[in-house]
């Protein structure tokens, strides 16, 4: 889009339709469904410099205020257009609206549990999100589905990165020429994730090694439950507790399963 006012305007008005698209298609893929809506809105122009392309402000406890994904908007041109929908999937639906809301909306847990927040569980779930968005054919462009790619590429190379920082002592030039080469991504863009983890070691990880998990409890449920599976209900085991740590989330598939089979 344009850096234009005009621009900006139809940038909101699209990441807008294209959740509200994927909320209305979603199906039985999801028994439970946040009550609370979730608004696009661009970042504060104050903020705009420092702030990342995008990021979600959970909704008022109360239901008064809307969940949020803010997208930035300080150079439209710095998020293609194929990049858009993996960013609202990630974001907002059914990525990190879904399961804060309805964490959030829980009832007779304790207050902690509704708003304790467990990285590799919460960026593991918007990065499987992601993908079960291409998996509902809510990305069949092939230029979307590069999108998709192209950032599951990007935490692969977290991975490596953040490792490599951190245990082999990697300067912050070697760190960036690795991201540079290996993801396609701008200089800019990639100076300011190499920064970002360099002062908080280990959070990178936790985007892919979640999501392997949750697809890896996924693939046991369905291979254990057989026609008795249903994508439906495993969401709802997934979202239902609140924010878990991965070991406290396999105990959950692992109850379920076994409850489910033996009726």
């Amino acid at each position: 889009y344009p850096n234009t006012p005009e621009g900006k305007t139809a940038m909101i008005a699209q990441y807008q339709a294209i959740l509200d698209d994927v909320n209305a298609k979603l199906g039985d893929a999801f028994n439970r469904r946040p009550k609370l809506g979730v608004e696009v809105r661009p970042v504060p122009a104050f903020s705009e410099k420092t702030a990342p392309g995008a990021y979600y402000q959970s909704g008022a406890f109360d239901g008064s205020r809307p969940g949020v994904f803010y997208a930035n908007l300080r150079d439209p041109g710095e998020t293609p257009k194929f990049a858009m929908r993996t960013l609202a999937y990630h974001e907002g639906i059914p990525g990190h609206h879904f399961q804060i809301t309805i964490a959030q909306e829980l009832q007779g847990v304790p207050f902690f549990r509704r708003v304790l927040p467990f990285t590799a569980y919460s960026e593991g779930w918007a990065l499987y999100a992601e993908r079960l968005a291409w998996e509902l054919g809510f990305e069949k462009d092939p230029l979307d589905n590069l999108g998709r790619l192209r950032d599951e590429m990007m935490r692969a190379v977290r991975l490596v990165v953040d490792s490599g920082i951190h245990y082999k002592r990697w300067t912050r030039e070697q760190a960036i020429a690795y991201m540079l080469e290996n993801t396609g991504m701008g200089e800019g863009d990639v100076t300011a994730e190499i920064e970002r983890y360099f002062v908080n070691p280990g959070q990178a990880l936790a985007y892919k090694a979640g999501m392997l998990k949750i697809l890896a409890l996924r693939e046991k449920a369905r291979k254990e439950l057989g026609d008795r599976f249903t994508l439906g209900a495993f969401h709802d085991q997934v979202l239902s507790h609140g924010a878990l740590p991965l070991s406290l989330l396999e105990r959950v598939i692992d109850d379920w399963i076994a409850k489910t089979k033996a009726g």
